[in-house]
C-alpha cells in the first residue's frame, strides 16, 4: 500500500466518501474540527494520483495565502517532480492576477500593471476629493473606499451603479468612483477589488478566453466557501465547465463575515445552481468534548437558514460547559482571572487559554485586571486598549489640559483632527521652541503674536489654543468633572464628528472604545488620578517571557482552537449585538448565533459562558438582560455556578462602585431570568 492509499485509509467513512466522489458538483458541509482541510487536500492529491487531471488542470481556491502555502507543501509530499505542485492553487486575488497578466490587453491595460495598496488608494482619493472641491472631513478616503468596495463586491463598475432616493453624498461618492477608475486606468493600475471584478468582466465579455479556461480546468476545488461574496461566486461560476466538476468545502454554521460582503446564500443555494449536487456532511469532530459539541449544536439548531448537521465525537463527554452570572463587568473580570489563577494555571498552558469577546472594547476590564494581578496576556488581531490610536488621542488631550508643557501630547493632537497645521508649521513651532527654550504650546502662542506663521496654519493653531484655554477653564473654574470634560473635548474639537461621519466598522469600534474609556474614567475621583493610572498601566512591563493568555474577538478566533475558552458578556444588546439585529433583522440574529457557535467550538476541553446583571457604560450603571442565546443552551450539558461566592465577591481587591446598592427588590431582569433557570 503506497503513501496515498494510507492517506485515504486513515480517513473516516464520510471523509473517504467526500474524497473519492470526484465527479460532478459536490458540496462538503464540514463541521468545526471535522478535518475539512485534510479532506480537501487529500481529494486534490487523489485526483492527481489517479491521473484524472494534470496538476495544471486543477483550480484550487483558498481564502488566505497561508492556507494556500500549507496545501502546496502538503501536496508536494505526495506529488513529485515540481517545485510548484499545483500552479493554479492560491487565493481569489493571486489567481486573478495570473489571469489579468495574461489578458490585460483585452481589457485595455498593459500586462505590467501595478497593484495599488491601501495607502495608494487613500492618496489617490484624497487628490480627487481635493480636485473636486469636496469637503475632506465629510468625504474621507475610508468612507469612499467603503462604498467603492461595496459596489465592486456586487460586480458594479461606476456606469452600472443605480442610485435610488439617495442623498447628494452617495451621488458625490459615485462621481469620485468614476474619476478614481479613470485615474487607475491612466496609471495602468488595479486595486484589490478590481482584480476579481475585472476577471469577471474579462470572462463575461470575452467568451473565447473564458472557454480556454473552462476546457483547461477539469476540476475546481474551493475552501471556506461560506465566506465567498457575490463577485467571487460569479468568478467561480464562470469557470465551471459543462462537466460541473466543482467541489466546495465549508461550514454554513461558521458564516460570520457578512460585514465584509460574504453571502451565506452562495452556500445555501449551491444545490439550486448545480442541480445534480451531492452533499457530504462531515460531522465527526476531532477537537472538542461531547458536552461542548452538544451545547454548540443545540444552539445553532435554532437557525432556520442552514444546510443542517449534528456534531459528534469519539472523545469522552468531558466537563460540562460552565454558565456563570456576575453582578457587573468588573466582577466578571475578577471571577475569570480567579478561575485561571486558582484552577487552571497549573493544569493548562496559558497559551491554550483564551477569552473571546463580541466587541474589542470589552478587553479593557480584563486587561486592567490582568495587569493588576500580573497575569501575562496578548491581544490577538488587535491592539492593547491603552495603545489604541483613538484612546491615545483622548488621553493626549487630557494630558495637555492637565500639563501645558506636555510636548508629546501637544504634537499628537495639535492637528488631530485636521486644522490646516502642516508638517512645515509643526517643524517651525519645534525650532522656535528649541531656540527660545519654550514648550510647544508657548512657542505657538509666541509665533502667532509675532505673526511669523502662515495665515492658514495661524487660524487653525489659534483656534486650537483657544480651545485648550476654554477646556482648562471648564476643569478649574467651572469644576466640570473629567468624564464630562472629555465628552466636551471630543465634541468641540470635532473629533467625535469625524468618527461618526465615517460609517464603517473600524470607526464604530473606535467609538465603542471611547465609550469604554469614559466608563473607565468614572472609576477615578479626578483627572490627575486617572492620568496617573494610565501612565502606570502602560508602563508596566508587558513583555513577559513565556506563556500568555489570549484575548481576541470571536471573529478573530475562527480557525483557531484552545484547551480553555471563556466567553464573557453574553447579554442582550452586546451579544447578540443590537446593531446587527437592527440593520439585518432575523438574518443579523442568525449570524450572531453562528458567531456564538464559532466561539463555543474553539474550545477543546473547557468552555465558560458568562453574563453580568449590570454594566458600567458611558458613566452609568445599566441593567443587563441575559442573552437570549443562554435560553437556547441545553440544560443537561450546562453547569450553573459562580467562580466565587457572594462574600468573596464583595471582599475582593477590585471593588465595584460602592454607591451602587444591590437590593433584592431591585434585581435586574438578567438576575431574575438567571434565578428562574437555576431553580
Amino acid at each position: 500500500m503506497n503513501n496515498i492509499d494510507n492517506l485515504i485509509e486513515n480517513l473516516n467513512k464520510e471523509q473517504k466518501e467526500a474524497v473519492l466522489s470526484t465527479e460532478g458538483p459536490n458540496l462538503i458541509v464540514a463541521g468545526a474540527g471535522s478535518g475539512k482541510t485534510r479532506v480537501l487536500t487529500t481529494r486534490l492529491i487523489h485526483i492527481i494520483n489517479e491521473k484524472k487531471a494534470w496538476p495544471n488542470q486543477i483550480l484550487c481556491v483558498t481564502f488566505t495565502n497561508k492556507a494556500a502555502k500549507e496545501m502546496q507543501n502538503r501536496v508536494m509530499q505526495y506529488v513529485k517532480g515540481s517545485s510548484n505542485a499545483v500552479p493554479w492553487l492560491g487565493t481569489f486575488h493571486s489567481i486573478s492576477v495570473k489571469f489579468l497578466r495574461r489578458h490585460a490587453e483585452a481589457l485595455g491595460y498593459k500586462s505590467n500593471f501595478t497593484i495599488l495598496d491601501t495607502d495608494d488608494q487613500k492618496k489617490l482619493i484624497r487628490n480627487i476629493v481635493k480636485g473636486e472641491d469636496l469637503d475632506a472631513k465629510k468625504f474621507s478616503p475610508q468612507l469612499i473606499m467603503y462604498h467603492i468596495d461595496q459596489w465592486k463586491n456586487k460586480g458594479l463598475l461606476p456606469n452600472e451603479v443605480k442610485i435610488e432616493k439617495s442623498g447628494s453624498i452617495i451621488k458625490s461618492i459615485l462621481k469620485v468612483y468614476k474619476i478614481y477608475q479613470d485615474k487607475t486606468k491612466d496609471l495602468n493600475a488595479f486595486d484589490f477589488g478590481d482584480l476579481i471584478l475585472f476577471c469577471v468582466k474579462l470572462f463575461e465579455d470575452h467568451g473565447d478566453i473564458r472557454e480556454i479556461y473552462q476546457k483547461n480546468f477539469k476540476y475546481i476545488l474551493v475552501d471556506e466557501f461560506q465566506d465567498t461574496n457575490f463577485i467571487q461566486n460569479k468568478w467561480l461560476n464562470l469557470l465551471v465547465n459543462k462537466n460541473e466538476n466543482i467541489c466546495c468545502v465549508g461550514d454554513d454554521d461558521q458564516s460570520i463575515y457578512s460585514w465584509r460582503g460574504a453571502e451565506i446564500k452562495n452556500f445555501l443555494d449551491f444545490d439550486k445552481i448545480y442541480k445534480n449536487t451531492k452533499i457530504f456532511r462531515l460531522e465527526e469532530n476531532y477537537r472538542s468534548s461531547q458536552n461542548i459539541l452538544s451545547v454548540a449544536s443545540n444552539l445553532i439548531a435554532n437557525n432556520q437558514n442552514r444546510v443542517g448537521k449534528t456534531l459528534k465525537t469519539n472523545l469522552n463527554d468531558g466537563e460540562m460547559v460552565k454558565l456563570n452570572c456576575f453582578k457587573n463587568g468588573k466582577d466578571e473580570a475578577v471571577g475569570l482571572s480567579d478561575e485561571i489563577e486558582k484552577n487552571l494555571k497549573n493544569k493548562y498552558s496559558l497559551n491554550n487559554i483564551t477569552i473571546l469577546v463580541r466587541a474589542i472594547f470589552q478587553t479593557r476590564e480584563f486587561e486592567e485586571r490582568f495587569l493588576k494581578i500580573g497575569l501575562p496576556y496578548r491581544i490577538i488581531g488587535g491592539t492593547k486598549f491603552y495603545d489604541r490610536a483613538e484612546i491615545k488621542d483622548c488621553i493626549s488631550y487630557l494630558r495637555l489640559i492637565h500639563q501645558n508643557k506636555d510636548d508629546l501630547a501637544f504634537e499628537r493632537v495639535v492637528n488631530n483632527p485636521k486644522r490646516s497645521i502642516g508638517e512645515s508649521s509643526i517643524k517651525q513651532i519645534h525650532e522656535f521652541a528649541k531656540k527660545n527654550n519654550l514648550c510647544l504650546e508657548s512657542s505657538s502662542k509666541k509665533l502667532i503674536e509675532l505673526n511669523l506663521i502662515k495665515p492658514k496654519a495661524k487660524i487653525g493653531l489659534n483656534s486650537f489654543l483657544n480651545l485648550l484655554e476654554k477646556w482648562r477653564g471648564d476643569l478649574t473654574i467651572k469644576k466640570i468633572n473629567h468624564v464630562k470634560l472629555l465628552q466636551i473635548i471630543l465634541d468641540e474639537s470635532g473629533y467625535s464628528a469625524i468618527l461618526k461621519n465615517k460609517k464603517d466598522l473600524e470607526n464604530e469600534n473606535r467609538l465603542e472604545n471611547i465609550k469604554e474609556l469614559l466608563s473607565a474614567m468614572k472609576e477615578f475621583d479626578n483627572l490627575e488620578s486617572f492620568i496617573e493610572h494610565v501612565a502606570l498601566a502602560t508602563s508596566i512591563d508587558q513583555d513577559w517571557d513565556g506563556q500568555k493568555i489570549n484575548l481576541m474577538t470571536m471573529h478573530a478566533s475562527k480557525g483557531l482552537e484552545f484547551d480553555v475558552v471563556f466567553l464573557p458578556g453574553w447579554e442582550e444588546g452586546l451579544f447578540p449585538h443590537q446593531k446587527s439585529i437592527e440593520e439585518k433583522g432575523e438574518n443579523g440574529l442568525e449570524e450572531e448565533r453562528r458567531l456564538a457557535y464559532v466561539g463555543i467550538t474553539r474550545a477543546k476541553k473547557l468552555a465558560y459562558i458568562s453574563f453580568s446583571m449590570n454594566r458600567f457604560y458611558q458613566g452609568d450603571w445599566i441593567d443587563s438582560m441575559a442573552s437570549r442565546f443562554i435560553e437556547e443552551l441545553p440544560e443537561k450539558n450546562i453547569e450553573k455556578n459562580s467562580f466565587f461566592d457572594e462574600k468573596e465577591n464583595l471582599d475582593n481587591d477590585f471593588e465595584f462602585n460602592q454607591d451602587f446598592e444591590f437590593e433584592e427588590s431591585t434585581r435586574s431582569p438578567g438576575w431574575i431570568r438567571y434565578q428562574k433557570r437555576i431553580k
